[in-house]
């Protein structure tokens, strides 16, 4: 062989894995974050495994309640603190659905949440014994953010973002995959989901819903298949996080009025929004307003809603259920 042969051949090979290299595909990261797992699918000529562990750490390092370093625990522990966009942008929300429930989410309810032992730690604490005195140093409407800077009325008031952070995480994976050109793409953090373009099918996204099963275990029992695609889908529910007294319908999700585990007729809710911050935060509401007060919410944003009742009936409104999937 020739020197210019040689030279074409060797070109033609670097060109050749050059194009492989740059064949799209769809690629798998998981693991675990925030105490629980996630599972992500999406279609890119790179791995960007480490741009995903970059977008939990950046909303961790911000949201994470459990991080004494964190924000949202300087905010906690202080008063009139600076907060960045990412803390900023959850607050507003979580205002907003405060404000559309009637106050039923309120992400500062973290010292009732503790006590009942849903907390850090998972174990009841003797402030059960002073819920009253408690209920006096939460609501998510004596705080403000002005000027950049996070106030409370009272320096003891404090968040717990739980219930909505796991969705936002599920937004800044997507965003960050959307500023890479990256469009079609499943997240989902602890049940959480957020999804856009197309399945490896070429399909919408299909995506089931548990059916509640009560149990100190999690199993999985698909309650219908859903097809989605440029949204987000939460799901909140008392038969897996509950409280042992016997009541029936008592879980982890807590009244703010009374302070106590909320008495609901509802086992679980799953909301479809915009992003799934909004259907994460909305889910939780609707756990905490019962069914009637719930179906009237959904009905009102026009987002698709599934609830499961305590009697085994189910409500839907506008969902979209996978043919395959759908009653005959």
């Amino acid at each position: 062989m020739n020197r210019i042969s040689a030279f074409t051949a060797l070109a033609s090979l670097l060109l050749l894995i050059i194009t492989s290299a740059c064949v799209k595909s769809y690629r798998k990261a998981e693991g675990m974050v925030w105490h629980t797992s996630y599972h992500v699918t999406y279609e890119s000529d790179r791995d960007l495994s480490d741009s995903i562990l970059a977008a939990f750490n950046t909303v961790g390092q911000s949201l994470n309640v459990f991080d004494s370093t964190s924000l949202v625990s300087k905010v906690n522990n202080g008063d009139s603190i600076p907060v960045d966009g990412h803390f900023a942008t959850v607050y507003e929300m979580a205002r907003r659905v405060n404000r559309i429930s009637d106050g039923a989410f309120d992400p500062t309810l973290g010292p009732l949440i503790d006590a009942w032992g849903f907390g850090k730690g998972h174990k009841a604490t003797a402030d059960t014994l002073r819920i009253d005195s408690l209920l006096n140093i939460t609501g998510i409407a004596r705080t403000k953010i002005e000027n950049g800077t996070l106030i409370k009325e009272d320096r003891r008031i404090s968040f717990n973002f739980s219930a909505i952070a796991k969705g936002y995480g599920c937004d800044m994976v997507a965003e960050m995959f959307e500023r890479n050109g990256v469009s079609n793409y499943l997240v989902e953090i602890g049940g959480e989901i957020r999804c856009g373009g197309k399945s490896p099918s070429g399909n919408k996204w299909r995506v089931s819903i548990d059916r509640p099963i009560r149990s100190d275990s999690i199993r999985h029992d698909s309650q219908c298949i859903v097809e989605i695609s440029g949204c987000g889908l939460a799901t909140s529910g008392n038969y897996r996080n509950f409280s042992t007294d016997g009541a029936p319908g008592t879980g982890h999700t807590i009244s703010v009025t009374t302070g106590r585990p909320v008495v609901t007729d509802i086992l679980s809710a799953s909301v479809i929004a915009p992003t799934t911050m909004e259907a994460d935060a909305l889910a939780t509401a609707m756990m905490a307003l019962r069914s009637a007060r719930a179906k009237k919410l959904a009905e009102n944003l026009g987002y698709p809603t599934l609830l499961v009742l305590a009697d085994s009936t189910v409500w839907q409104h506008l969902l979209p259920i996978s043919p395959e999937d759908a009653e005959p």
